[in-house]
């Protein structure tokens, strides 16, 4: 079984691949994403608008999902709990088991364990700030024993994480309306990373800020219209 949080390429882009390579694996996903997995042609469409001419190196193949293989989510799925988590993506959603593992996407922004630094990673063109200030509410509802992280590593202290990525949040989304261009955006979050860390590119190569900037800048310009 493979358990989608959502269909971005870094967490969906090889499903169709690994299914035709192993037949009988399963795949769940929201049902806003299930079409998208059998035929992702749109998806591949517009990410190489964003991605050009970088795209078949970063993401090779995108192959389809046979519609046998593609199972909507629920609210279980597999004896762990499910629910929608929109934010980072409108059809992005959470698994948590028995023993309060939350399995968490990029609802939890990205965090390079054992660094206490956080991005809230926000790239086009589903971002919704307030939305993803609700599922942060619905975490913390949750009491998660643990966050694992798919950008990278388990949590122990969920609850400090995450008011550390809603801090963060309202940092970038401020930032951004209140009208830093890419360049000032990219060159703020690479100082508030190196004052803790030191090491921006490595989470860079996680989650490139130019696409974080533009998520942020294409909320702000619907918000205004």
């Amino acid at each position: 079984h493979l358990l989608l949080s959502h269909i971005h390429l870094d967490h969906a882009g090889a499903a169709g691949v690994l299914v035709r390579e192993h037949p009988s694996l399963q795949v769940h996903v929201s049902e806003i994403g299930a079409p998208h997995v059998i035929d992702p042609s749109r998806l591949e469409s517009s990410a190489r608008r964003l991605y050009e001419d970088e795209f078949d190196f970063l993401w090779g193949e995108l192959a389809p999902v046979p519609e046998q293989n593609v199972h909507v989510v629920g609210e279980k799925v597999l004896g762990l709990a499910c629910f929608p988590s929109p934010g980072h993506a409108s059809h992005h959603v959470c698994y948590l088991d028995d023993e309060g593992t939350l399995y968490a996407g990029d609802a939890a922004g990205v965090r390079i364990m054992p660094d206490r630094h956080i991005w809230p990673v926000s790239p086009p063109p589903e971002v919704d700030l307030d939305a993803w200030e609700r599922t942060i509410d619905e975490l913390e509802l949750r009491a998660p024993e643990r966050l694992a992280l798919i950008h990278f590593g388990v949590v122990d202290q969920p609850r400090d994480h995450l008011r550390r990525l809603r801090r963060q949040l309202r940092l970038w989304g401020q930032r951004v309306r209140q009208g830093l261009d890419e360049e000032e955006f990219v060159e703020a979050a690479r100082a508030d990373l190196e004052d803790e860390v030191g090491e921006a590119r490595y989470y860079e190569r996680a989650a490139p800020l130019w696409q974080s900037f533009r998520g942020l800048r294409r909320y702000w310009d619907k918000a205004a219209q």
